[in-house]
This record gives structure tokens, C-alpha cells and sequence, in this order.
């Protein structure tokens, strides 16, 4: 914060477009994972550079990466920023989860009193924040209409400048190779309690099956269990988004059931002391990286609610099926 902006509404705070070390730490704390839920700026009216009354209001969410990435785009100019609350959600998903709403933007408007702040009545809100926000409903509920601005942030300038007139190239949702593997590192962060307690079952297994309770060789047998699950779990939280438009298959689990079972092979062709065992280390990877891909079924512009319900409806039995077998195989061929 810069300090504070006289309005006919009161003092505004005022922020800079220029981000100090801390934003950078926590930027890259953030997008691993640490402290993301609780990563958030108060709600309310700020002023990016010197905005007077003609000023564009660019309305946005409390999570408080995307605020940040928003002052950074805009260096140079001069905005009005209407923060909502969306309890530290991004746009995209708190639109799809209704906290960032109609509703919650006349809110916003009508206890800042933005209609004092700026003269004309136009809001330019995020494209993603469609699904939540009906801008039509807008000026019925706090005077102002609501337009919606392009993609991506980078391009919120270039809108401005050309009268808020957006390109297809502005409207354009896409999914890079970069936002991807961004989406993945969440997932170590988001799965390493997961992981722990698999890798203490792989012992408990361990000490059932082949290796008694004999302590190196409950090590090794659950050492060799857990390296095809972490096979697994790296192929869908990594490969299957790496490779996304190049594996045939529509449904995210279903293309991690495919890679799965190829990158499964590695730990069946090293680890596997017959071929019951190789069978049951590509099963186990199969389905552990089906569940994992499976979780960006809601992150993509590829998919809708309704069609994630259908999948995991689908595939979540076959998921733990090919759980199952994977563990009776192993253990039975160790019996036998």
C-alpha cells in the first residue's frame, strides 16, 4: 500500500503495481500449495495509480494472488479496483461455487459507494466470472452495468484502450503446457498427507504379504508397492496434463487409466518378482494416476459440472476395482 486516495466517498487505499520481495516469496508459496487458503486481501475499493472519476473499475476476487497479478498487468495505468469476497477462491472457481455473484458485487458496489467515487456507472468484470455473475441484473440491483472484459489479465490495457472492445484472440479460454504443470505442483502439496498414509499401508501390505515380519524386507516389499503409486501419481498429476491433447480419450480418467498402465510397466519390469506381481504393479499405477488425472477435470475450460459429476461417477468404481485386484494378486502370488 502506497497510502490513501481523498474520494467524495472517503479515503480510498492505494496501491502500487510494483510487487516487493514478499509478493514474489508468496507467490511462489502459493501456487506449491502453502497457506493458498488463507491467501487474501480484504474486500472493498482500491485505486491503482491515480484514478480520478473517469477511471475504470475492474472488479475482481479477494484471493489474493490474482489481486496481485492484477496491479502487476496494470503498471503504467490508472484503475479502480472492486475487490469482492470469494473467501480467498480464485475468479473461475468462486464463480462456479456462486461466491462470486451478482448479489455479491451490488453488495460491494452499494458499501463502497462507488456511486460517488466515479461518474460514469460501468463495471468490466472478469470474462471466467460469467458462469456466477449476470451483468444484465446488475443495474436493477446497485446502478451500474456490468461488461466483461477479456481472458486473460494481460490484455485488460489493450481492452481499455480500444473502448472495451474485445478480439476473439480476448475471448479465447485456453490451457498452455505452463498452466498445467502450474495446476500440478498444487497437487504434491495438496497430496503429501495422502501419500504418507499409503505408504504406511504399503508396509502393513508389506508385512502381510511376502515379507512377514522380517524389518528389511518389509522395507523393500512396501518400498517397491509405494514406487509404483508414486509412478502412478506422478503420470496423472504430471504426464497426463503434459500430454493432454495428444491422448485419444475424452475423459480425464480415462486417459490417466491409459498412460497408467504404459509408465507402469517401469516399476513391473524392476520391481516385480513374477508376473502376478508385474500385473498388480501396472494395475495399482493404472489406477492412481486415473484418480489424479481425474482431478483436473475441474480446471480446464474443457469440461463442465455436470460432466465432472458424470465422470467421477463413472470411473470412481473401476478406480477402487482395480485397487482391489491389484492388492489380492499381489498378496496371493506371494502366498501361492
Amino acid at each position: 500500500m502506497l497510502g490513501w486516495l481523498n474520494t467524495a466517498a472517503g479515503y480510498i487505499p492505494q496501491v502500487t503495481s510494483k510487487w516487493q520481495m514478499r509478493d514474489y516469496l508468496w507467490a511462489g508459496m502459493v501456487r506449491l500449495g502453502f497457506g493458498r487458503d488463507h491467501y487474501r486481501i480484504s474486500p472493498g475499493l482500491y485505486a491503482l495509480g491515480q484514478p480520478n472519476t473517469e477511471s475504470p473499475v475492474v472488479v475482481t476476487c479477494n484471493f489474493k494472488l490474482t489481486f496481485d497479478l492484477l496491479r502487476r498487468e496494470l503498471s503504467g495505468h490508472s484503475f479502480w479496483l472492486l475487490v469482492v469476497e470469494t473467501y480467498g477462491i480464485n475468479v473461475w472457481c468462486a464463480a462456479g461455487k456462486k461466491s462470486f455473484s451478482t448479489e455479491e458485487v451490488a453488495r460491494r458496489v452499494k458499501e463502497t459507494g462507488l456511486e460517488r467515487v466515479v461518474s460514469h456507472r460501468t463495471l468490466i468484470l472478469p470474462q471466467l466470472a460469467g458462469p456466477g455473475v449476470a451483468a444484465y441484473r446488475l443495474r436493477k440491483l446497485c446502478g451500474f452495468s456490468g461488461v466483461f472484459g477479456p481472458v486473460h489479465i494481460r490484455d485488460l490495457p489493450a481492452y481499455v484502450d480500444a473502448g472495451q472492445k474485445a478480439g476473439l484472440e480476448m475471448r479465447t479460454v485456453d490451457f498452455p503446457l505452463g498452466q498445467r504443470l502450474l495446476v500440478a505442483l498444487v497437487e504434491i502439496y495438496g497430496a503429501r498427507k495422502f501419500l504418507l498414509w499409503v505408504f504406511l499401508g504399503c508396509l502393513l501390505l508389506a508385512i502381510l504379504g511376502p515379507a512377514g515380519l522380517h524389518p528389511a524386507k518389509v522395507l523393500t516389499s512396501g518400498l517397491a508397492a509405494f514406487t509404483s503409486i508414486v509412478t502412478g501419481f506422478l503420470t496423472g498429476v504430471f504426464l497426463v496434463p503434459a500430454l493432454l491433447r495428444r491422448i485419444p480419450m475424452r475423459a480425464f480418467a480415462a486417459k490417466g487409466l491409459l498412460i497408467g498402465a504404459v509408465t507402469g510397466v517401469l516399476p513391473a519390469a524392476f520391481l516385480a518378482e513374477s508376473w502376478p506381481q508385474a500385473f498388480a504393479h501396472i494395475m495399482v499405477c493404472s489406477a492412481f494416476a486415473s484418480w489424479f488425472a481425474m482431478h483436473y477435470t475441474g480446471s480446464t475450460p474443457f469440461t463442465s459440472l455436470s460432466g465432472v459429476d458424470r465422470e467421477m461417477r463413472r470411473f470412481m468404481p473401476f478406480q477402487g476395482g482395480l485397487l482391489v485386484m491389484s492388492i489380492i494378486i499381489w498378496l496371493l502370488s506371494s502366498w501361492l
